[in-house]
C-alpha cells in the first residue's frame, strides 16, 4: 500500500514512511520536474520513481536491523563457520 501512495502523493508517503528530509526533497522535484516536464515528459516520473525507491531502501534497511539484532540476542545459526 505505502508503495502505491509512493508512486501518486509521493511526499505523503514518504512522510509516513518516517523520512521527512526525502519528503521535503520530493517536494523540490515536483515542483522542478513539472517545470522540465512541460518541455521533457519523462520527468514526470522522477519523483515518484524517488519516492519508490527511498521507500524500498527504508524497508530492507529495517529488515536487515531486525536480523543484525536476532543475531546478536541468539547468535550465529547452527552450523555457521566465519
Amino acid at each position: 500500500m505505502i508503495y502505491l501512495l509512493a508512486v501518486f502523493i509521493p511526499p505523503l508517503a514518504l512522510l509516513l514512511n518516517g523520512q521527512p528530509f526525502s519528503a521535503i526533497f520530493s517536494v523540490i522535484l515536483i515542483v522542478a520536474c513539472f517545470l522540465l516536464g512541460l518541455i521533457f515528459p519523462a520527468f514526470f516520473v522522477v519523483p515518484s520513481l524517488h519516492a519508490v525507491i527511498a521507500v524500498h531502501m527504508r524497508r530492507e534497511d529495517r529488515k536487515h536491523r531486525e536480523l543484525v539484532n536476532a543475531i546478536e540476542r541468539h547468535g550465529p545459526p547452527p552450523g555457521w563457520r566465519p
